[in-house]
């Protein structure tokens, strides 16, 4: 380029060359972005023996768990250590089950199978992916809530935890078994 706002001849040919068999749209402008609703940052956490377990695939149990809510669940005698390197995604994830577009009643039939899947191979920790809910009718996490309930019902759970951002953050656990 010579001069400001001037382009040469040869630029020019460069330019289509590069640009080859491109054609201009009719419309250029970017369809709206769904705005997400801002995430919900209260933590719930609950230490102790879980409440008596009722029917898992129960569908009118609701909670208020939100899509950002933390999840946060220890059994009496869990070490402090222990519940910290699992909040900071220190175990090793020996395994994932992922629940993203199930209906309750299969969802609790998976989990099922999973964690007496995961306790037989001796896995001690695993991920699941429950989804933050924005997919939902309601917008509110439905598989979340049923999920963190389920979990506190189960004996060979030890522990879980709202999984950090690279695993899935709020829309993930990780679950500590019992050996």
């Amino acid at each position: 380029m010579s001069k400001r706002g001037h382009i040469s001849e040869e630029d020019r040919e460069l330019f289509r060359r590069a640009t080859g068999d491109v054609r201009r749209l009719d419309d250029d402008r970017a369809p709206p972005e769904r705005t997400p609703r801002p995430p919900r940052t209260r933590a719930r956490t609950h230490t102790g023996p879980p409440e008596e377990p009722r029917d898992l695939a129960e569908s009118e149990w609701t909670s208020d768990v939100g899509p950002g809510d933390v999840l946060s669940f220890a059994r009496a005698g869990v070490r402090r250590r222990d519940m910290e390197r699992l909040r900071r995604g220190r175990f090793r994830i020996e395994a994932d089950l992922d629940l993203h577009g199930r209906i309750v009643a299969d969802a609790v039939t998976a989990l099922d199978d999973f964690l007496v899947d995961s306790r037989r191979r001796g896995r001690r920790c695993v991920r699941i992916v429950h989804g933050k809910g924005f997919g939902s009718r309601s917008g509110l996490p439905i598989m979340k809530s049923h999920v963190d309930r389920w979990l506190r019902s189960r004996s060979e759970v030890l522990a879980f935890c709202s999984a950090t951002p690279p695993d899935g953050g709020t829309g993930a656990l990780y679950v500590l078994l019992r050996r």
